[in-house]
């Protein structure tokens, strides 16, 4: 039917606007707030889109684990496994998680797909992430040092291929978010 090639090729276009990015680094880097403003710019273009933020999937989601490596690692899967669901139907998925480990970030990227996965390094230094404390994770860790904070006491592997790298503390907010939204394909 000369209606059905329309109907594919005009949907083509929105499948490939379905992403996941995972924004990973420090407590304090600039996750939740590149997440939300990427979340505000995608809807304003009229993309649907879920903030996947590590601290609320804590509450609910994950709130049987704790903060070990094996923890972190199945709390990436659980937040992968529903940002596959949220691609398969026509959702982009912006995942705001510490996600320590390449290995967890490996498992997320295989998870969802390597055509959906943008890995977005959040690489703001640890000193400056230390004067933000906008959790006050890290005056608690200060006080007790068996808290496995990342970054203290808890180590994070940073990616070395991740497809974008932003320094919140270098890359104005507007900046990050056109580096972000180059990864849609239109």
């Amino acid at each position: 039917m000369p209606g059905s090639n329309q109907t594919e090729s005009s949907a083509e276009p929105a499948a490939n606007r379905v992403k996941t990015w995972w924004l990973s680094g420090l407590p304090g880097a600039g996750k939740t707030t590149l997440a939300q403003t990427l979340a505000r710019h995608l809807r304003e273009l009229s993309i649907p889109v879920c903030v996947l933020d590590g601290d609320e999937i804590r509450q609910g989601l994950s709130k049987d684990l704790g903060f070990s490596l094996a923890d972190r690692e199945e709390q990436g899967r659980r937040t992968a496994e529903v940002a596959r669901l949220l691609n398969l139907n026509g959702i982009s998925a912006i995942v705001a998680l510490v996600s320590p480990s390449m290995r967890g970030r490996a498992l997320a990227r295989g998870i969802i797909g390597h055509d959906k996965f943008v890995e977005t390094y959040v690489s703001t230094p640890l000193h400056v992430c230390q004067q933000r404390d906008p959790k006050g994770w890290y005056a608690k860790a200060k006080q007790n040092p068996s808290l496995q904070l990342t970054g203290i006491s808890a180590p994070y592997e940073a990616p070395t291929s991740a497809e974008c790298v932003i320094d919140t503390n270098q890359t104005s907010l507007a900046d990050a978010i056109v580096q972000l939204t180059s990864f849609l394909r239109v």
